[in-house]
């Protein structure tokens, strides 16, 4: 099984690749507790721009033999009816290694002002290994100041919560950071929280990450 998922990973990485996304961004974190890689990619396919298609593939593994069962991978491609620049709507098809896979509907709220973004996501979804539906909500934002023509202060931040059933706790991150980006490299230092269940373990990670957005 692990075999497969990342061969679909692997396929998901080219796929996006291979169409030449208008918009890829990679980032790798690597901390005292946890690995992470995280891949995104935008691009539209038709002339009006009014449908995109967003592909995130991600792999999260724990360092230690005891965390191992908390190993995470997913992908997710999503066909998105770009309503105008703010609002979109449209549906998805998941894998996690944890629930398997599941059908998603989701509207995008994305609100730009100068240097700062930020995007909420939430979702509805059938899960086809419990048979049931859950919510989901996901927020990202970004903040960048311009210190030279070359260098930039970023802020990132990135958080999720699922409920299965609209009522029972199944999982949550919060992801944070903060670097600079030099010539479009992004690096700097970050912390991941997560949490698992409806009595949440917690678990967190300290450590330094690189993004790059092609």
């Amino acid at each position: 099984m692990k075999k497969i998922i990342i061969i679909t990973f692997l396929i998901t990485i080219g796929f996006a690749n291979y169409l030449q996304a208008q918009f890829t961004q990679v980032e790798l974190f690597s901390g005292f507790d946890k690995t992470d890689f995280t891949l995104f990619s935008s691009y539209t396919i038709n002339e009006g721009k009014t449908l995109s298609i967003n592909t995130l593939a991600f792999f999260q593994k724990f360092k230690d033999e005891e965390n191992q069962g908390f190993d995470e991978i997913g992908v997710q491609p999503t066909l998105f009816w770009n309503i105008n620049k703010n609002i979109a709507i449209g549906p998805s098809l998941y894998y996690n290694s944890f629930a398997g896979y599941s059908e998603r509907l989701s509207a995008k709220f994305t609100l730009k002002i100068s240097r700062v973004l930020f995007v909420i996501i939430p979702t509805v979804a059938h899960s086809e290994q419990t048979d049931a539906s859950y919510a989901e909500a996901f927020v990202q934002f970004q903040f960048n100041k311009s210190l030279s023509d070359k260098v930039s202060l970023w802020l990132n931040g990135q958080f999720l919560t699922i409920w299965d059933e609209f009522k029972t706790h199944s999982r949550s991150y919060q992801q944070l950071r903060i670097g600079v980006s030099l010539n479009r490299h992004q690096f700097g230092i970050g912390m991941d929280f997560d949490q698992y269940g409806p009595k949440p373990i917690e678990k967190s990670s300290f450590g330094v990450y690189y993004r790059k957005t092609l």
